[in-house]
Formats: C-alpha cells, sequence, structure tokens
C-alpha cells in the first residue's frame, strides 16, 4: 500500500484526489494538508464523501509527512516551495500538479530532485500528455506555411494565464522547431498590431464558469487548418495521472520526473 498525503485537502482538486486514493485498492490516505487558517483543520478529510477516515486536516506540514511516502500537491508555488522544504527532511516522494511556478522556484525542485524522487508536471492527465506527443509529431510535419495559435479556456477561479498546460504546450511545439518558446511567443494583442510575424507562437486566454479545463493548437495554412484539442470535463483524469505517477516513482529514489517519463513517451 503506497502511504500518501493530499496538500490542499478541502480544493476541488484536493477531494478528487482525496476521493481517488480512497477507491485505490494499492493506495492509502494517511494525510490532508491545509493552511493554518482554513476553517476545515481538525475535521475528518472523508466527512466531504460522508466517510470515516480517521485522517484529520492538518497545517502541520512535518507531522503529516513524516507518515507519508508520498505527497501530492496541486496548491499554490508558495505553498508547493513551502512543502517542499519539509519533504526533502521526511524522504517524501512528490508528484506536483501545481502551476505558475518561478524560475527560481523550478530551480528548487532541480536541486532537491538529487536526493528526492519528483514528478512535477502542468497536467497529470494522460491524454493531455498523449496531445503533447501528438504536437510534437504535428509541429515537425507542419514546420513550413502553418500558423500556430494556442487557446485554452479554464474556470473563473484559475489565478494564472496561460494555463501551465498551454505553456506546456508551447514548449512541446517550439522544441520540435528547434526554438526556445520564450524567442516565438505572443501572449496578447490589442490594437494596431500589424501583421503576424512569422514563425510566432500566439497564445489566447478563456477564463469563465466551471470550465475545467479545454486546450485546442491550431495550425493554420493558406487553404486549410489543423487543430489538435483537448477537453477535460471533469477533474478525475488529473486524479487518476496523480495516482500513476505515484507508481512510477515507487522505483525511483531521486530525480525529476515528468508524465512523459511516467507514460514511456520520452525520447
Amino acid at each position: 500500500m503506497m502511504k500518501i498525503a493530499i496538500a490542499g485537502a478541502t480544493g476541488r482538486m484536493g477531494k478528487m484526489l482525496i476521493e481517488a486514493v480512497l477507491n485505490s485498492a494499492d493506495t492509502q490516505l494517511v494525510g490532508a494538508l491545509e493552511h493554518n487558517a482554513c476553517p476545515q483543520l481538525g475535521e475528518d478529510a472523508g466527512a466531504f464523501l460522508g466517510k470515516k477516515t480517521g485522517v484529520l486536516i492538518s497545517s502541520d506540514v512535518a507531522q503529516v509527512l513524516a507518515n507519508a511516502q508520498f505527497l501530492i500537491d496541486f496548491t499554490r508555488p508558495e505553498g508547493t516551495m513551502a512543502h517542499l522544504a519539509v519533504a526533502e527532511k521526511t524522504a517524501t516522494k512528490m508528484i506536483i500538479g501545481t502551476t505558475g511556478l518561478t524560475i527560481d522556484q523550478i530551480a528548487s525542485l532541480k536541486r532537491a530532485s538529487t536526493n528526492l524522487a519528483i514528478v512535477f508536471a502542468p497536467n497529470m492527465s494522460v491524454g493531455v500528455n498523449a496531445t503533447f506527443k501528438l504536437l510534437e509529431i504535428a509541429a515537425k510535419m507542419l514546420n513550413q506555411g502553418y500558423d500556430i495559435e494556442i487557446i485554452e479556456a479554464h474556470h473563473k477561479h484559475k489565478v494564472d494565464a496561460p494555463s501551465g498546460t498551454a505553456l506546456k504546450m508551447g514548449e512541446v511545439i517550439a522544441d520540435a522547431l528547434g526554438e526556445k518558446l520564450d524567442d516565438v511567443a505572443v501572449y496578447a494583442r490589442e490594437g494596431h498590431t500589424g501583421e503576424r510575424k512569422e514563425g510566432s507562437i500566439g497564445f489566447a486566454t478563456i477564463r469563465g464558469g466551471d470550465i475545467v479545463g479545454d486546450h485546442t493548437v491550431l495550425f493554420a495554412g493558406d487553404g486549410e487548418r489543423i487543430e489538435i484539442s483537448h477537453k477535460s470535463s471533469s477533474r478525475q483524469s488529473y486524479a487518476q495521472g496523480s495516482l500513476r505517477a505515484a507508481r512510477f516513482l515507487q522505483n525511483q529514489s531521486n530525480g525529476l520526473f515528468d508524465m512523459q517519463d511516467v507514460l514511456g513517451l520520452r525520447k
């Protein structure tokens, strides 16, 4: 049984993760983390499901991680970094789906991974990661005469834009074209922008309602266009992908991995 703790236990993703862990035959819920001002502190982590798990929601990171082999973290960058500092001391392997990390914070993950096994991915969905592979193939084939645009839509509560998944799509495409995303990305258009710059990768962001996550990459040529899309109707795919990542880490003592490694899609 894999002993798993969940960060952000009372959030939308946290609840989905708790439910997935409780319903999986090879996982055991041993911890549920929240910030110290959370009104649900001290409540049973399974209360929202009407279940008694014996695991109480806590803000004591060290105590929770002392009992956990794995921490699944879909919180915010500052929370993830605080959890990482403790996980290094407790040797708790981490599955991180947090988006919006800075370059320095990602560098901290890389440093920690010399002693700790970590899966860090902007999207844990198996379908999304299959889409990354399709985009790599498409970009290599459509490397001339096609303009590339990435359109993403999420719920009104999402705080970062473009989404981590959209940025990863851009990175995959840019890499396949032999470019760096920072050199070709266009994140905003307003006013008299002039003609589209050849070779650029454009991003468009939509926020509204309860959209879980929609991503479309448009390859627009003269006389035709190709669209590769992934649409999420539930966070369940992220939760199941996270458990798959935890199973992968069972055989890893250290290193920084992503879902391409987990799924065996790495070149």
